[in-house]
């Protein structure tokens, strides 16, 4: 990376830093990103549990143990988020029902991501399939994300007061969260010095690093050009799935062994 792409990369992730801080701590912002959070998290299940089957079946062990781990971790974080929307009587909307009353294109359109557009440009969906995908690929990019998460929730926490309930508890959770994510991280970075050389190491996560501070200020543009408008992803109600018996944000960390503005 150059100095001026550092450069760069600071600005974006102070940038981000203040946005996430930002809409954290207010009421009306803090729904919509908790559904950003519950979404990639609880989508991101079935991809992993799909590689760990194929580490398994390509006999690494090791490999396989990691993505069954992190797959169980994000379908807890996902709970964790469905359960910091229910405290405020929300969740996340039908979006079967949102796409019948859209036009098909206008659909496809809003689904469409300037961050991950721009952070996997030159990837075709194809190669991105858990069963196509190239082990590296996944790995370095996948610990820029996670790495660069860790810090964010941490961030999040930390701007969240302790003398309202909701607040301390989703507070909790958050550095549960962001500690399962270093984890994450460390795994996934072990994967790669398993498989390259140190010196390997060093250029693909610094490739990926670019890429992302590449996506960071596409995703920046987009939001200009919206006028800071973003989809709502959110609708008032309590899911019936969500049941009184779900165990409470602070109730969901005894796993843990201590995903950012993009996710929203």
């Amino acid at each position: 990376m150059n100095f001026f792409t550092y450069l760069l990369h600071l600005a974006g992730s102070g940038a981000g830093a203040y946005l996430t801080a930002r809409q954290i701590r207010d009421p009306l912002t803090r729904p919509n990103l908790l559904a950003g959070f519950q979404l990639a998290e609880s989508g991101s299940v079935p991809f992993l549990e799909t590689l760990r089957d194929r580490a398994a079946k390509e006999g690494d062990t090791w490999l396989a143990e990691k993505l069954d781990r992190h797959a169980a971790d994000e379908r807890r974080h996902g709970q964790i988020f469905a359960q910091a929307l229910k405290r405020l009587n929300k969740q996340v909307i039908d979006f079967k029902k949102l796409a019948e009353n859209q036009p098909k294109e206008k659909t496809q359109a809003n689904r469409r991501s300037p961050f991950f557009q721009a952070y996997f440009e030159g990837y075709s969906p194809e190669s991105f399939k858990p069963e196509n995908i190239d082990w590296i690929v996944f790995f370095a990019s996948t610990y820029i994300l996670e790495l660069d998460a860790s810090k964010d929730f941490v961030r999040m926490a930390n701007v969240l007061p302790e003398d309202e309930p909701n607040s301390a508890s989703l507070k909790k959770a958050l550095l549960s969260v962001g500690q399962d994510e270093t984890r994450h991280a460390a795994y996934l970075y072990e994967a790669l010095e398993r498989r390259l050389p140190a010196a390997a190491v060093v250029q693909v996560t610094d490739d990926w690093r670019v890429r992302k501070t590449n996506a960071l200020l596409a995703m920046v543009s987009n939001l200009i050009q919206k006028g800071g408008q973003t989809q709502s992803l959110v609708q008032d109600g309590v899911s019936p799935e969500m049941s009184d018996e779900k165990p409470e944000i602070a109730d969901l960390n005894e796993h843990s062994t201590a995903k950012s503005l993009e996710a929203a």
